[in-house]
């Protein structure tokens, strides 16, 4: 019955939470913005009711501690984040900051042997600045002083959003968590992908977060008229970047990778002209870093390839690349024996090929995560959505292993 209304709880929570919008009809919070200071000033007033202390760090992330009478070891820190995307879902992040507060709520009487703080992290998705992770770089000790210089579409830096919002802009960064006083960082986030409802389990346990490559690449021929030039004698660089486009997909099946070609450009983009250029995106991701490496540098040789065969020119730029996370092994054990425990089935394995905050917080401690069915793996949009049964299962899996933590860590 606790389970079930905490869950209950949680799932009406997420529907308030949903109403601090910018966007009409849908769900958009960005980072810094008035609707970002109502969340967490809900997000505190739910860490109130739950006996928590509560405070806003440098850079807007919003604490609730449930303080340990005799700690004797380091703090354990739960999060996720409270931004979104533009036209979002609710459970994005979201779902695992309240999972953090009903459970330390239903843990209200019980002594642990160490803090255990829970966090909203105030920017993940990099919606306003196109700068992620913001929130829990500045945690982990990797806030980037140059992100202050960064413009968003109104031309305001984020330094200047920092003042508005009440923050001095000098400061943030300045309170990051040390290693030694940090025990682990765990993580509750919905899967955002399908694995979990084909196994048909609520809750899965994360073994780690893929490494990431993104690429901007260029393939430029010859534009001429559509009726006039012979199809032996073109240049068309779309026919170049379609052929790549299957090439990728190919690589990837036969390389344990994922690649994504998710925008293209083309030019002049007229029905009666051959395309003479090409701007196209590639997304590389592996759960193994070593193979993410050689993958990218194989596959960009093999479209090179195509290129000199179609005499077109193709420029590579690197974008963006994170490195591969694995979760700690102890913490896995730990997961896969609560959920065991808890839904009496075996315990199920399963990777992350989306970022989170827990990527961050490798930098200063062991992370460990579990994942939440959603309904046919959507989200980033409004049609995501996740059972009560689940969230009550992942409720519990969490107290569990909170409790699982303070008998391990003190034997």
């Amino acid at each position: 019955m606790i389970m079930e209304d905490g869950a209950r709880k949680i799932m009406q929570q997420s529907d308030q939470l949903a109403v601090f919008s910018s966007m009409q009809g849908g769900l958009t919070r960005a980072y810094l913005t008035p609707e970002h200071a109502q969340a967490h000033q809900q997000l505190g007033s739910w860490m109130e009711q739950a006996e928590l202390e509560t405070w806003q760090d440098s850079v807007g992330n919003q604490w609730g501690r449930k303080v340990s009478a005799n700690p004797t070891l380091a703090t354990l820190i739960i999060g996720s984040h409270s931004d979104t995307v533009a036209n979002a879902g609710k459970y994005d992040g979201n779902l695992g900051v309240l999972l953090g507060i009903e459970a330390l709520s239903a843990l209200a009487e019980v002594a642990l042997p160490f803090h255990v703080d829970v966090v909203a992290f105030a920017d993940e998705e990099g919606t306003r600045f196109n700068t992620t992770l913001i929130g829990s770089s500045s945690v982990a000790g990797c806030f980037q002083p140059e992100w202050l210089n960064v413009k968003d579409k109104n031309n305001l830096t984020m330094a200047e959003a920092l003042v508005n919002f009440g923050l001095p802009a000098n400061l943030a960064g300045s309170d990051a968590r040390k290693p030694q006083d940090t025990l682990a960082y765990l993580e509750v986030h919905i899967e955002q992908g399908p694995v979990l409802e084909e196994q048909d389990l609520a809750v899965g346990v994360v073994t780690g977060i893929a490494g990431a490559k993104r690429y901007q690449l260029t393939l430029s021929g010859m534009a001429g008229h559509a009726g006039t030039v012979p199809i032996d004698m073109r240049q068309d660089a779309l026919c170049g970047a379609a052929e790549m486009i299957l090439a990728i997909e190919i690589f990837a099946q036969q390389h344990d990778v994922v690649a994504t070609v998710g925008k293209c450009d083309v030019s002049p983009g007229a029905v009666n002209v051959i395309p003479g250029e090409v701007l196209f995106t590639l997304d590389i991701r592996s759960l193994r870093q070593a193979t993410l490496e050689s993958c990218s540098v194989a596959l960009l040789k093999q479209l090179e390839v195509i290129a000199q065969r179609r005499n077109l020119q193709m420029q590579s730029q690197q974008l963006y690349q994170a490195q591969a996370v694995p979760c700690a092994e102890k913490l896995q054990t730990l997961w896969g024996s609560v959920v065991e425990k808890k839904t009496g089935q075996a315990a199920f394995y399963l990777a992350s090929g989306a970022g989170h905050d827990a990527m961050v917080m490798t930098q200063i401690t062991d992370i460990g995560m579990l994942f939440v069915r959603c309904e046919k793996g959507i989200s980033h949009h409004p049609r995501e959505q996740v059972l009560q049964d689940d969230v009550g299962i992942a409720l519990d899996c969490l107290i569990g292993m909170i409790n699982k933590m303070a008998g391990e860590y003190t034997n």
